[in-house]
């Protein structure tokens, strides 16, 4: 637009010159015929002066001796002689002293006009005397005035015409001139704004002074040129440290200018959001829907532009979307420039569904551990309050019962409370010392630990073990209590009357020592294998009625994986049993072993 109203400027300024030079033209062209005219009339003046008065000096010559009669006669001849030898002589008329017409002549030649333009009168005497005869008028036709007029006029109309044409002829040329020079330095400019740096104007056939213009703006391209390969290798240099950096950052990262766009987007943020790039790049993050086809960044992006930059800044917004079953926390905050120029904002993902599931767990443990411990203590406090009243009115047999009941859910809570302790113990990584020891002698133990139970269901358990194991090192206590684990689930999930087997021996490759407990109880289904060594993870259904804090099977886990470098296993069948087990290296150093 601003192009346009230069351009009409200069076609305006140009117009006015051309008229301004053309009224001058015309006045200086007026001023010279009319000065002309003035000068052609003064000397025809006196060129009529001159004959009437050399016609005067002649006439009284001729007259002064004559008689009277013979003077008209005179002056009639010597008109007529004088009419025929001047062409622009139209009239002759001589009167005497008192006014009176002696003889008047005027010229009949066709094509001369009739009407003297100019009369000029002169006193009939002779130089040097005081006698006058008379006057003598000629009248002049002004032809060869008006001849000499019409040529004068037309010859300065014709060269101020040309002198017009070429006037405004040069100021055309030259104006054509300069509005192309001006279009290529434009034509270099706009090439120069669109990022062609190095452009060359073309500077032959062009003034010397704009040949000085274009030789200092192709310098100046060429030094841009430079200046970008220079800057643009930084740049690159620049922009790939910083898409290195945001690619290998742990937590997604979304970057959007100012108009909601998405510019940058790294590989994690397309995994967190399931999208690929070509779906999400430059497209509004707003229209972003989640597997629950939910715009879940709308409404936040529309709270986040809502509220001033300086307090947004200060305490970025923060969100959480679900996608696929997964918790993505999402924080948003602005993004400036080096001068603080506002230029967009930064999402920033960070999958939080490990930590959901544990406060999950964590809120089923407490509600577990507190529906467990209220259980047993309910018991207690019950069976404790009977006897203490009313323990007088029961026989030896009633006390035992009661005092066996109370002894069951002590053993019960202290199984809990030392559930609870091993997992605190464990997972602040405390140290757990080992020591030379034989595993057969730890499987007794762990036997005549859970007899009572396995008799009191009519359970019968066969142990198998091999004689050539030798001693090597781990942590009595820490086996022999995932040992007791295994056994006290065999015997809680066993039918009655049925066998528990208990197989100790060595691998095949003479390093490793294997334990596995095998009952026949209802089994597991193949979707809570994966999990049931985790913690806080407890089966519950129809069958799997029993009572737990969910921590049994992952202490064991931790035992043995963490910190006897073993393995763990579980092959099981529904309605057929199942087999637990764990490895053990047999070449363990001797010293104190502290897991980090």
């Amino acid at each position: 637009m601003s192009e346009k109203v230069s351009l009409t400027a200069q076609n305006r300024l140009i117009i006015s010159g051309l008229l301004l030079s053309t009224v001058l033209i015309v006045l200086v062209a007026l001023f010279a015929v009319f000065n002309i005219q003035k000068i052609l009339k003064q000397g025809y003046q006196s060129f009529g002066e001159g004959i009437s008065r050399t016609l005067a000096i002649e006439t009284v010559e001729n007259i002064k001796n004559l008689p009277q009669d013979e003077v008209k006669q005179v002056l009639q001849l010597h008109s007529n002689t004088l009419l025929a030898g001047h062409n622009d002589i139209v009239l002759i008329e001589f009167r005497d002293v008192e006014g009176n017409i002696l003889s008047t002549t005027k010229s009949s030649k066709s094509g001369l006009k009739k009407n003297s333009q100019i009369t000029v009168s002169s006193p009939l005497a002779i130089p040097n005397e005081s006698k006058i005869y008379g006057t003598v008028t000629v009248g002049l036709s002004g032809s060869v005035v008006s001849k000499i007029k019409s040529t004068a006029k037309t010859s300065l109309i014709s060269v101020f015409a040309v002198i017009w044409f070429v006037f405004a002829f040069v100021i055309l040329i030259n104006t054509y001139l300069i509005t192309r020079e001006l279009k290529m330095l434009r034509n270099g400019v706009k090439r120069i704004s669109g990022g062609d740096f190095g452009y060359k104007i073309e500077s032959r056939e062009v003034s010397s002074e704009v040949q000085e213009l274009f030789q200092a703006f192709n310098d100046m391209s060429n030094r841009l040129h430079l200046y970008e390969e220079q800057n643009i290798d930084r740049i690159m240099l620049e922009r790939n440290k910083f898409e290195s950096v945001l690619m290998s950052i742990a937590n997604g990262v979304v970057v959007c200018d100012d108009n909601d766009n998405v510019v940058l987007i790294n590989n994690h943020a397309k995994m967190l959001l399931e999208v690929t790039e070509e779906q999400l790049l430059n497209t509004k993050i707003q229209n972003y829907i989640d597997t629950s086809e939910n715009y879940c960044f709308k409404d936040k992006i529309e709270e986040f532009k809502d509220t001033p930059l300086d307090i947004i800044e200060k305490k970025p917004i923060e969100f959480n979307i679900n996608v696929d079953n997964r918790v993505i926390k999402a924080i948003m905050s602005p993004m400036f420039t080096g001068s603080r120029d506002y230029v967009g904002y930064i999402i920033v993902l960070i999958d939080m569904t490990k930590e959901a599931e544990m406060d999950k767990m964590r809120s089923d443990f407490i509600s577990n551990v507190s529906h467990e411990l209220r259980t047993p203590v309910t018991v207690l406090r019950s069976y404790i309050d009977t006897l203490y009243n009313y323990g007088n009115e029961f026989d030896y047999d009633t006390q035992k019962e009661f005092i066996g009941t109370i002894n069951q859910e002590i053993i019960r809570l202290q199984s809990m409370v030392n559930d609870i302790l091993d997992f605190s113990r464990m997972e602040s990584n405390a140290p757990m010392e080992k020591s030379l020891n034989n595993i057969c002698e730890v499987v007794e133990d762990c036997v005549n630990q859970v007899s009572v139970l396995a008799q009191e269901r009519g359970l019968t358990i066969f142990v198998s073990k091999e004689d050539n194991i030798p001693d090597f090192m781990f942590n009595y206590n820490g086996i022999q209590r995932a040992l007791t684990n295994f056994l006290s689930n065999a015997i809680k999930y066993s039918p009655d009357n049925e066998r528990i087997d208990i197989k100790v021996r060595k691998l095949d490759n003479n390093e490793e020592v294997e334990v596995t407990v095998t009952d026949r109880g209802c089994g597991i289904a193949p979707e809570h294998q994966k999990k049931i060594f985790d913690r806080f993870y407890r089966v519950e259904n129809n069958v799997h009625s029993v009572k737990g804090t969910g921590l049994g099977l992952h202490l064991v886990k931790t035992t043995i994986e963490k910190y006897h470098n073993g393995r763990i296993f579980v092959n099981s069948k529904l309605g057929e049993g199942s087999t637990f087990g764990f490895v053990l290296p047999l070449k363990i150093e001797t010293e104190t072993e502290k897991v980090i």
